[in-house]
């Protein structure tokens, strides 16, 4: 489930302009205007290959870590705009796929970041069903 979210989110990202986007991150106003773009342009490659690692099982350990990272920075981003009471309705973690109101994705990261902070924990159970026990030596 936590692979798929990542795929979604980074293909929607993908196969639309990046300027949306970057739109996106320039209205949370946390990073310098050089790296909005270099951040626009990397971060949907970054979700999708770390969500179809989760997904597939594939060194299952560092791309859980790389998507918890990734959930932890989306969540401060996103309390970061609402202590700073942006005028931000949506996260556009989804771009135009889905609009989630910031509450519920406050929620939502929060709850993935248990998910997933248990996966880690239980890492040898979850390898049962992924990839990495091929190779295994």
């Amino acid at each position: 489930m936590i692979g798929g979210i990542f795929i979604v989110s980074g293909f929607e990202k993908l196969v639309h302009p990046y300027e949306n986007f970057l739109y996106v991150i320039q209205s949370y106003d946390v990073l310098d205007k050089n790296i909005d773009e270099l951040t626009a342009a990397f971060f949907p490659w970054i979700e999708f290959i770390a969500g179809s690692f989760v997904l597939f099982g594939l060194w299952l350990s560092v791309s859980l870590r790389v998507v918890w990272c990734l959930t932890v920075i989306f969540l401060i981003v996103v309390s970061q705009a609402v202590f700073r009471n942006l005028p931000i309705h949506e996260c556009g973690c989804f771009g135009e796929l889905l609009s989630i109101p910031i509450p519920v994705i406050l929620i939502f990261d929060s709850s993935l970041i248990v998910i997933m902070t248990l996966l880690r924990r239980m890492i040898e159970c979850t390898r049962f069903f992924s990839l990495d026990r091929y190779f295994q030596k």
